[in-house]
């Protein structure tokens, strides 16, 4: 299959906004305490409810996409972004935050799920890992963003609105990203497998496939008999994503992003210095996901999951070690960004290639929509209890993230199978 790189850029930019509200909140803790005065458990609430939205995105959003395709359903995933933002940044009272936030997270989910699923569809098996990972980049990329912008609004706007405006900048790329999507077509995969064969051959032949009609005839042959997730046929592939979602949020990554903020108050660090730290994490997540996206489809999957988890191993027990004894904060931020280094290159590269790849054709979303609720709703929880166990153990919970990931190297290390270069419809025989 030729490469169709407008589409994959396009589709990819779901991730950039995935990443950008996920990480702005960081930047507005301190004012949702003060404006709607809340506690530990409230601020943990307002963070995390965001997350079950995303929970129940990522479950819905897979059965959206295997109905209308991934390209519409990623204009609804658009569409739900901008008005979410508008009203986190409008929202007069905190149930209407609530809900706003509610829906920021089902179009969090919903791109976790839809936008690896079409870009996985549309290229070719040897450069799939690279181009699933543009995903993955956009979002650290988001992030980056967002602590940039969070700084800078911060420097712009001294009066009490600042962090509305923090938040309602999301409206704006969200805006672009929706407006793109009516510049792409649907995936042929996507069209074979619910019958539109002349729509799936023209896609094809825009592409300059030179024989569609054995290209659909390889898609067709795959997808029979495989069109409802069930443990019975798809039990494989249904381990191996809950496991993995499961691990890649037991290494407290998006816990620590949440609240890197208060992790650098915590040990120490003013506000603003908290604020300049986070741009250089955010930095080096971004030039970490670049090296993983460059080693994905010469390393492979688990060699990358393998040696990420060596790394934050090391970081979160050096983190523990900080936090349990109050000594050496000065390399806080050194352990902080070698966490970020190691899962950006391993666990940030791999897990929505991974998860996109695994599953059959006509069941690849509601598969993706499996793995990704899994990772989110473990999110969710570690989000909403990790400012209640840090206000009492600021050590307890790094201590818990170093030990499942030093369990993570052994299960991939022992039972994941490597799908580097393996084409979509050769998956089954892979695992």
């Amino acid at each position: 299959m030729r490469l169709n790189m407008k589409a994959v850029v396009i589709a990819s930019l779901a991730g950039l906004l995935f990443g950008f509200d996920t990480a702005v909140i960081s930047g507005v803790t301190h004012a949702l305490r003060d404006v709607y005065q809340l506690d530990d458990q409230g601020l943990g609430l307002a963070v995390s409810v965001a997350l079950w939205g995303t929970f129940f995105g990522a479950l819905f959003m897979g059965r959206l996409g295997d109905a209308i395709g991934g390209r519409d359903a990623l204009r609804v995933i658009g569409l739900m972004y901008i008005l979410a933002s508008l009203g986190c940044a409008l929202s007069p009272s905190l149930p209407l935050f609530v809900v706003s936030r509610f829906v920021v997270g089902l179009a969090i989910g919903g791109s976790s799920v839809l936008a690896p699923v079409y870009i996985s569809e549309i290229v070719p098996a040897e450069r799939r890992g690279a181009l699933v990972g543009l995903f993955q980049f956009n979002i650290v990329f988001g992030i980056l963003l967002a602590y940039l912008s969070n700084y800078l609004v911060g420097q712009m706007i001294a009066d009490a609105s600042v962090w509305r405006w923090k938040l309602g900048l999301a409206a704006l790329p969200a805006t672009v990203f929706f407006l793109l999507l009516f510049t792409i077509g649907q995936s042929a995969r996507w069209l074979a497998a619910k019958g539109r064969i002349d729509e799936a051959v023209k896609s094809l032949t825009q592409l300059g496939i030179p024989d569609p009609a054995a290209t659909i005839a390889d898609f067709q042959k795959s997808d029979v008999g495989q069109g409802k997730l069930s443990w019975t046929k798809h039990k494989k592939p249904i381990l191996f994503a809950l496991l993995l979602a499961l691990f890649n949020q037991f290494t407290g990554i998006n816990a620590i992003l949440y609240y890197l903020n208060d992790i650098f108050a915590a040990a120490g660090f003013s506000a603003v210095s908290a604020d300049l730290q986070s741009v250089a994490v955010g930095g080096a997540n971004l030039a970490a996901t670049l090296l993983g996206m460059a080693l994905i489809d010469r390393f492979g999957r688990k060699k990358l999951l393998t040696l990420g988890a060596i790394g934050m191993v090391i970081a979160l027990a050096g983190v523990t070690v900080i936090m349990a004894t109050g000594q050496g904060q000065g390399f806080l931020l050194a352990l902080l960004i070698l966490f970020i280094v190691s899962f950006a290159a391993s666990q940030g590269a791999v897990i929505w290639v991974y998860l996109a790849e695994i599953f059959p054709t006509p069941v690849r979303a509601r598969g993706q929509s499996l793995g990704s609720a899994t990772h989110w709703i473990v999110n969710a929880i570690i989000s909403a209890v990790f400012p209640l166990v840090a206000a009492h153990t600021k050590a307890l919970p790094f201590a818990v993230f170093a030990a499942v990931t030093l369990i993570q190297f052994i299960v991939v290390s022992k039972f994941f199978p490597e799908t580097k270069g393996v084409e979509l419809e050769d998956m089954e025989k892979a695992l």
